[in-house]
């Protein structure tokens, strides 16, 4: 059980971590490539650029390290879900790292630009190309897939009552609330900076602090699960 508790804090710390480096990462980049001229831009902020890639990226690893860290608590109390959230953080982790490629090849493209090394026009086309990989792998990555793998780990947490029912049930609230926010993004509705729909992401944001904030005071719940047994009746034979 020690090594239990001591994963336990190691989650929590690693899901602070994914957290503070995902918002670090968006404060970072800032509104670098929002605006029809961003390729004019982006070179100018080569700093911020990278600086917000390798946020997303040690993000991008921390939230997969939950998943791998967690697995072999979760498959005492449900196999097939634990290895299901192994995969959807796979997969997750996939997606960032491609909105990270997004990021750093629209950099090498703006530089191109401002350089004058290229076709204008197959820069402006190749920029798009790769603001529409960051776009959409956010929305299918960090949004639909983090989505289903927070109702995933909340499903084996309540299941187990590893934690506390109330905060098992609240993240599979918020994980069913973030799989709609990036399914309604895919159908087309506006759900960029300053839209409402952003609500939708805030439950799950929030119950993962909390979440780590447990594990980081009062780890795991474990219960034993004790055999019940029938009693042993027997026949006494009358001679």
């Amino acid at each position: 059980m020690d090594q239990d508790r001591r994963t336990a804090k190691v989650v929590g710390v690693l899901f602070i971590v994914a957290t503070v480096a995902s918002i670090l990462g968006s404060a970072a980049l800032g509104s670098v490539l929002d605006g029809s001229d961003y390729l004019n831009t982006v070179a100018a902020h080569e700093g911020q650029v990278i600086t917000a890639a390798l946020l997303f990226l040690i993000a991008a690893t921390s939230a997969f390290a939950t998943a791998f860290l967690l697995f072999p608590i979760l498959r005492r109390y449900a196999e097939g879900m634990a290895a299901g959230y192994v995969g959807l953080r796979a997969f997750e982790n996939v997606f960032y790292l491609a909105s990270v490629v997004g990021i750093l090849t629209i950099l090498r493209v703006s530089q191109s630009d401002a350089a004058g090394s290229a076709d204008v026009s197959q820069l402006a086309l190749l920029g798009a190309a790769m603001k529409a990989l960051r776009d959409w792998s956010i929305m299918i990555g960090t949004l639909i897939f983090a989505g289903l793998g927070a109702v995933t780990l909340n499903g084996v947490l309540y299941r187990s009552r590893l934690v506390p029912g109330w905060l098992s049930l609240w993240g599979l609230v918020g994980g069913g609330l973030l799989f709609l926010y990036g399914v309604l993004g895919i159908l087309g509705v506006d759900t960029g900076l300053g839209s409402p729909w952003m609500l939708l992401a805030m439950p799950i944001a929030v119950e993962e602090m909390v979440f780590a904030g447990w594990l980081l005071t009062k780890g795991f719940t474990f219960r034993e699960v004790r055999e019940v047994r029938a009693p042993d009746l027997r026949v006494n034979a009358m001679t």
